[in-house]
């Protein structure tokens, strides 16, 4: 009896122990559940917040080339404010084969002794282009010389090339598919190193964006560009919405051309400009597998993309020009979307920047994707079209210009092949600028402002129509550097890792064989994010995106005060939670998860959990220009609408020379005020031109300006201390039992 006494304690010692030890592993496994969701979730509001910036500063670009298109459409031809930009809608134009080819000239560009750079000898050598890629690798330039020869040898060949590539795989073959590269040149080469550089072996299929963002945009182009001439049976390139010399104006692709090609640089970005609008647009693998940039509408229709004259599409984001014929051999060209022939254009055009022509409000254009601003001005009647049509040929076009076909009259013909063009502008447009959608339908892209979403049914619909098995798609970044979508068939894929910040997301290219299964490789180019542990990964682009966001909160503070002050109506200076949440939105629009912010962006709150919106605009910490003796609404509108400000600078230098006169800053201003719907005198203006020209000279440095401008946000709180979600189990039990969190 003893002995089995002594057996029941002992089981029930150990038993006790046991347990302990159970309930010590519930606990860790909690822990670290509740670690990696909230590391997850961090990284989900970090991904938001860059995403939401970055589409808000895309749909500005293109409300901005609207209301420029707008000012084009409805001002008199001689006004100041439409010949300063007038420039970026003549690129259309049609010129000679024997004109641009003495455009592409390099024969009079010396390359002196002491250039240390790679050489091209054409027609190019393998060897060349691989000594090519290891200059570059090691930070050498190419000079102009070279750059206008390759460019030149490029045009040729992009002009033989079909709008659709067609290819197939063998047993031997695999081709590699990379997505946007975005200026990343650390990127391609490392997709090199892993893949191998294209040959006759190792085909690949380049989808778009090559430029823009990144530093190292025009070497990027070279390499491809090169590879091209050597294999172009193995070397396909796709256009995307950033080969257009709009975007460029805004990404920073101008700036970068300009700046390393001081003296030729101006003439290398309008060859580009050509080289871009002759890219392909798309794809096919073995007739199964469609690849372009960035998707497709309920539209899309790929026997009229093959049949299009892609480059009349200099820009995607307005129709092209038609041509018309002199007599005289000479060309001249009419804006397809215009109906600007009408009555009131050709005899009573007397509207200015102060007494517009009434189309409506500018809202009309601010609010509006391409797609539905193309149709804006379309007639009512078809009596008055053919009205209209015959005075302007009997004003302008009689005994002057004849059509390229005289099968039909002249009216019929502009009907026609105005209709056609804009049919295919929006094929096009959607090809470079669509994304996809969860839900089913096809609806317009409002979060860009230019293409659509379409949703499974009409990936359904299209494979269907064309006999398809897989759309890959690029254009949207993603945290992995893919995601299929659509029941795997779609599948998007983006190259260029680190791109909102050192490991915000990964980098990924695709393998396809004879079986067509696509095989991911994924990637970081930055050695930095290899060395990182995941919470330190997350924590510092974390610590980025709240960078930007403070920066973005802090250039619409005097919105953000009258927002909330409409919940203050006691003028207590403090709101609550919920009403602080619903006054940044209002006014972001940015669609982010504001409760949840709240712990990093309001550092203090009262007893009673209401917020001090004054001592929390306060302690943004941001820091600007030494700028007290410039009117407080002015420097707001240059801390909100920098970049925007910035492109209006970029179109309006006409010459590329990084200068401006002071009458063309002050006719800019003008501009901007009337885009955004502000009054700026012409004092104000005047003092602040005065204050930026510190030399004098009557010339305003764009970079100069730009950068004396520049948000500069101070070491805050959470660069100082840790992120609330980097605390400990204590730490987080009292977050969840928090509401107001």
């Amino acid at each position: 009896m003893g002995c089995g006494v002594t057996k029941s304690n002992h089981f029930h010692k150990h038993s006790g122990k046991a347990v302990t030890t159970i309930r010590a592993a519930v606990l860790i496994q909690q822990w670290y559940r509740q670690y990696v969701a909230r590391t997850e979730m961090r990284r989900r509001y970090t991904w938001h917040i860059f995403q939401s910036i970055e589409y808000s500063g895309e749909q500005a670009q293109i409300k901005l080339y609207n209301f420029l298109g707008y000012l084009m459409d409805n001002f008199t031809p001689s006004s100041n404010e439409r010949n300063l930009i007038s420039h970026i809608f003549r690129e259309n134009e049609v010129c000679r084969d024997t004109e641009w080819e003495r455009y592409f000239s390099f024969n009079d560009i010396e390359v002196p002794e002491i250039y240390s750079g790679p050489h091209l000898t054409f027609p190019l050598t393998v060897e060349q282009v691989v000594g090519l890629v290891e200059a570059f690798r090691n930070k050498k330039q190419l000079h102009s010389r070279y750059v206008l020869q390759l460019l030149l040898e490029t045009w040729k060949l992009l002009r033989m090339l079909p709008n659709i590539n067609r290819i197939s795989t063998c047993q031997s073959k695999e081709i590699t598919i990379c997505g946007d590269l975005h200026g990343q040149l650390e990127d391609l080469l490392l997709v090199f190193y892993k893949s191998g550089m294209p040959s006759l072996e190792k085909p690949y299929v380049f989808n778009g964006d090559f430029v823009d963002r990144g530093k190292d945009s025009i070497e990027i182009l070279i390499i491809l560009f090169a590879f091209l001439i050597i294999y172009p049976s193995d070397v396909y390139l796709n256009r995307g919405n950033h080969e257009d010399h709009i975007v460029n104006l805004r990404y920073g692709f101008t700036k970068e051309v300009l700046t390393k090609y001081k003296m030729h640089g101006k003439r290398i970005l309008k060859l580009l400009q050509k080289i871009f609008s002759w890219l392909p647009l798309a794809t096919v693998i073995d007739q199964r597998v469609l690849i372009l940039h960035g998707g497709i509408s309920d539209t899309t229709d790929l026997s009229l993309i093959a049949r299009v004259d892609r480059h009349n599409y200099v820009s995607a984001m307005r129709p092209p020009k038609k041509r018309y014929t002199r007599q005289t051999e000479a060309t001249i060209d009419l804006d397809v979307d215009d109906e600007v022939w009408s009555t009131n254009k050709l005899f009573q055009r007397r509207a200015s920047l102060t007494f517009p022509k009434p189309l409506g409000t500018r809202d009309c254009f601010q609010n509006r994707s391409l797609r539905d601003l193309s149709d804006r001005f379309k007639g009512t009647a078809a009596v008055d079209k053919l009205e209209i049509r015959r005075r302007k040929r009997s004003v302008f076009i009689a005994d002057i210009i004849t059509p390229e076909k005289d099968s039909q009259p002249v009216s019929s013909n502009l009907t026609a092949n105005s209709d056609n063009v804009k049919e295919e502008w929006k094929q096009i447009l959607d090809l470079l600028w669509s994304d996809p959608m969860t839900p089913d339908g096809c609806i317009p892209n409002e979060v860009r402002g230019g293409g659509c979403y379409w949703g499974p049914d009409v990936t359904e619909d299209f494979l269907s129509k064309h006999n398809l098995q897989l759309i890959i798609r690029s254009h949207e970044c993603k945290q992995e550097g893919y995601e299929f979508c659509h029941n795997r068939k779609v599948l998007t894929l983006f190259s260029a890792s680190n791109y909102y910040d050192v490991g915000s997301n990964r980098g990924a290219y695709v393998k396809m064989g004879p079986d067509l299964v696509p095989y991911v490789i994924q990637y970081q180019a930055t050695s930095m994010t290899r060395e990182l542990t995941v919470s330190q990964s997350v924590g510092r682009t974390e610590r980025s995106a709240l960078k930007v966001l403070r920066e973005q909160l802090f250039a619409h503070k005097s919105d953000l005060i009258g927002a909330f002050k409409k919940f203050d109506l006691q003028n207590t200076g403090l709101v609550s939670l919920n009403d602080w949440a619903s006054a940044v939105e209002s006014v972001m629009h940015l669609n982010l998860p504001w409760r949840m912010l709240r712990c990093q962006l309001v550092t203090s709150r009262s007893s009673d959990g209401l917020i001090d919106y004054h001592v929390w605009i306060n302690e943004l910490a941001i820091k600007g220009a030494n700028a007290d003796h410039i009117e407080q609404s002015l420097l707001e509108t240059l801390y909100r609408h920098r970049s925007t400000l910035e492109t209006i600078f970029r179109i309006v230098d006409t010459d590329n020379s990084g200068f401006i006169t002071m009458e063309d800053f002050r006719q800019t201003w003008k501009l901007l005020s009337v885009y955004l719907k502000m009054e700026f005198t012409d004092e104000v203006i005047s003092d602040l031109a005065v204050t930026i020209d510190s030399n004098q000279d009557g010339n305003i440095d764009i970079d100069e300006f730009m950068e004396a401008f520049r948000l500069t946000d101070k070491k805050s709180r959470l660069e100082r201390g840790r992120s609330m979600f980097m605390g400990t189990a204590t730490d987080l039990s009292k977050l969840d039992e928090d509401p107001n969190v």
